[in-house]
């Protein structure tokens, strides 16, 4: 493999949300799947206990990392993704489907979180209160926002200052 080729294939494998697929030089491919919660995962930002707390969870798969970080909730996803000092090559991020997954105790249900559609606004609160509703599909998202309040967003549209998570532990009554 000419270096070219090498830089080449290595830039495409390091793009931030490349894609599910991971690249290796043999031309085969890795499939990042999601990985299930656990009642003894915790939250990579502030060491909660993802089980014990409502709303969508989320998931990011760095490049030469074998285990995800955990974000107790899609705000703090976005907040992580979107901070200019994030530069850590990310393979793929999962989010739960919130039309098929449980609001109070969410398990499961697990879609590739850039192709989502997300409500921000709601009345709903998350494991740190305001938070973005995650749905795989548009009409689900839409029919959340009729009931709960909120503005359905696709995930490019959510910008680094829509997540701040300042005050996020003042909201949490259970902290």
């Amino acid at each position: 493999m000419t270096p070219a080729r090498r830089h080449l294939l290595i830039a495409a494998c390091a793009a931030p949300f490349a894609g599910l697929l991971g690249c290796t030089e043999a031309g085969s491919a890795t499939v990042v799947t999601p990985v299930e919660i656990d009642p003894a995962t915790t939250c990579d930002l502030d060491g909660m206990l993802l089980a014990d707390y409502p709303g969508p969870k989320a998931q990011i798969h760095y490049a030469g990392t074998a285990q995800p970080v955990f974000c107790c909730d899609t705000r703090e996803m976005f907040a992580t993704l979107l901070a200019p000092e994030q530069v850590k090559p990310v393979r793929a991020v999962f989010v739960q489907d919130m039309a098929r997954a449980d609001w109070e105790q969410p398990r499961g249900h697990w879609f590739d979180a850039k192709t989502g559609f997300y409500v921000g606004g709601s009345k709903r609160r998350g494991s740190m209160g305001p938070t973005y509703a995650s749905f795989a599909a548009e009409a689900d998202a839409r029919t959340f926002a009729a009931q709960y309040g909120g503005k359905v967003m696709r995930f490019a549209e959510v910008r680094v200052d829509m997540a701040d998570l300042t005050g996020g532990a003042t909201q949490d009554t259970r902290m």
